[in-house]
């Protein structure tokens, strides 16, 4: 989705803050406060899983952050058995109950199928998803190698060789429109069973996903910079209009000691100006102003710095920018905006504060303080790469070590689960595929039992062992991938609970960049990405049955009118009716479509 960021289109002063125990947000857009616990000097948690490394977005006054939209906090999942608030959950014996039930069940299938045929399974079904395995995985090795080319696209970008918004952005969608044409026309071509078919197709969107991603938040950076040196010219022809830097930075300072003596007379007694210490200030890793006193020499050698920054303001461009992004002048900058901030000039004040809530969005707020565009590296992207998340950071909450006994216990876990599945699968949905000449409602009946078993393990397996496995190993902390979305009451909550990676990426790069560069109501951006996310599912499903039927993507859209529906609240208080009518609707929804596109 094409998208350019527009200043001042939803302001937001919040802050949010961490704590080390997992979070439930309930809503889409929710920005509540965060308890904080407490943390070391140096940025970090200690807890008694290891030490956290945490980053966290700042969210800005003055510019519409796309980044802002998403929060990566130390979290875990519900089912993780290190969660200590699902090990102290007064239902967690039904999570044990569960498993056990499964257990007995295949057992139970396996005997019944040694005394009816003789063998346990058949593995007919095996031996069609295990076909052109070799040629399957170069395949997806070659799509994940592909992804590379964003690195030197996101270098040109930041050089100033491209301009993101609108050239870098055109010449991303082409690419990753012909990444997916060439992976879906490849699928049609080697005539691979619906399993690689549908496999090659989900991972070409994760991957895509993840492009768009790094390329975007890179480019988005670029505009942030260029303004950012916008608004530094303009700061530097405002200090010229009330009599020079010099005498701006004597005012601002001023002004400053006079409030502190107004409030502090007895510690901090008013003298002359230039024997007042100047206020200096630098953001932390909270994105808060860190403020400190220099003595008269220290602030006679700032003053120095930014005289020589006053006359940068004369260079290039691409001078300017390497001001901008560079350490030493960066630091500089900063310096000269946070003393401006206190100017008594409304427009000077402005200006300086909106440099730094520009420069604060160029610099993670973790304990590492990546600045924009020092990120962009080969290997900075292979750990992106290797995270579990299709949102883009400049840096995330990490841990400080793996943890060999929870790899192994998320691979016995998904090889259990993985039997499990497949157990159901080739005793109790491919017999039963239906035909044209079966009931409609009996096989709706038979297969509304097994898919749901089905989608449970299918859920278990990417998001509580895959996605925490991979987690685990590139030292990723904020491993909600999924919410209560069994609790659900409509079909609004499920779609943002059940799957956090896919929503997060549409909430950032569709719903938020929709409204920001085109204005579009909450409703409009809404059916936007209900809209998108539609015809992604019906590309896959033509894929996998190759038929263009059209069955779910109408099904989605119906989601809509019904979301609206069940926002009144009168259906709303009955929170027990919304949950038992979205069970009823997910029960239906699997078989349905199953019916659907194998019989018709």
């Amino acid at each position: 989705m094409l998208s350019a960021p527009l200043l001042d289109q939803e302001k937001s002063s919040d802050t949010t803050n961490y704590k080390t125990s997992p979070l439930i947000h309930h809503g889409a857009l929710d920005a509540g406060p965060i308890v904080m616990t407490t943390r070391t000097e140096d940025g970090r948690f200690a807890t008694t899983e290891g030490t956290l490394h945490v980053s966290k977005p700042f969210r800005s006054r003055s510019t519409k952050k796309l980044r802002a939209m998403i929060t990566f906090e130390p979290r875990k999942t519900h089912f993780d058995t290190t969660n200590e608030a699902s090990g102290t959950n007064e239902f967690r014996g039904f999570f044990t109950l569960f498993w056990m039930s499964l257990f007995l069940f295949t057992v139970q299938t396996y005997i019944s199928s040694v005394e009816a045929n003789g063998y346990a399974l058949s593995f007919a079904f095996a031996t069609m998803f295990s076909r052109h395995a070799v040629t399957l995985a170069l395949s997806d090795l070659l799509l994940v190698s592909t992804t590379i080319l964003c690195v030197p696209f996101a270098k040109a970008i930041s050089k100033g060789w491209i301009s993101y918004y609108w050239t870098g952005a055109i010449l991303q969608h082409v690419f990753q429109t012909c990444v997916l044409l060439i992976t879906v026309t490849w699928t049609f071509h080697r005539q691979w069973p619906w399993v690689q078919s549908g496999f090659l197709t989900l991972h070409s969107f994760v991957m895509i996903m993840k492009m768009y991603s790094y390329v975007s938040v890179n480019g988005y950076l670029q505009w942030i910079s260029r303004r950012s040196i916008d608004v530094l010219a303009e700061l530097n022809g405002a200090t010229t209009r009330v009599g020079g830097l010099e005498q701006a930075l004597r005012d601002a300072t001023s002004k400053r000691a006079q409030a502190q003596a107004a409030s502090r007379s007895a510690e901090t007694p008013v003298t002359d100006v230039t024997s007042t210490p100047m206020e200096t200030c630098t953001p932390d890793a909270e994105g808060v102003s860190i403020k400190s006193y220099t003595d008269v020499k220290t602030a006679a050698a700032l003053r120095q710095r930014l005289a020589a920054v006053s006359r940068s303001s004369d260079e290039n461009t691409e001078s300017k920018r390497g001001a901008v992004n560079g350490s030493e002048r960066g630091s500089d900058k900063v310096e000269v905006a946070c003393v401006l901030s206190y100017h008594p000039d409304e427009l000077v004040a402005g200006l300086a504060k909106e440099f730094l809530d520009l420069d604060s969005e160029l610099v993670s707020t973790g304990p590492e303080q990546v600045r924009w565009p020092d990120n962009i590296t080969y290997r900075n992207f292979a750990v992106y790469q290797l995270i579990p998340t299709l949102v883009y950071e400049l840096e995330y909450p990490r841990t400080d070590r793996i943890r060999p006994t929870y790899i192994f216990e998320k691979t016995i876990a998904f090889m259990g689960s993985f039997a499990l599945l497949y157990t159901v699968a080739e005793c109790f949905i491919i017999p039963l595929t239906p035909t044209p000449d079966q009931s409609f409602f009996r096989s709706l009946l038979d297969l509304a039992l097994p898919f749901m078993i089905a989608f449970l393990l299918l859920f278990y397996i990417i998001f509580e062992c895959i996605c925490n496995a991979f987690a685990e190993l590139s030292y990723f902390a904020d491993r909600l991938f999924y919410e209560d979305w069994w609790n659900s009451t409509s079909w609004e909550e499920f779609s943002r609970k059940w799957n956090k990676p896919v929503h997060s990426f549409l909430l950032r790069h569709v719903y938020a960049s929709t409204r920001a560069s085109y204005g579009l109501s909450r409703t409009t951006a809404m059916f936007v990405t209900f809209f998108l996310s539609a015809m992604a599912h019906e590309l896959v499903m033509a894929i996998v049955t190759k038929k263009i039927r059209m069955y779910l993507f109408l099904m989605q859209l119906i989601q809509i009118p019904l979301i609206l529906v069940c926002r009144a609240p009168v259906i709303q208080r009955n929170k027990l009716m919304g949950n038992v009518v979205f069970w009823l609707g997910l029960y239906a929804g699997f078989p349905l479509l199953c019916v659907a596109y194998v019989a018709y």
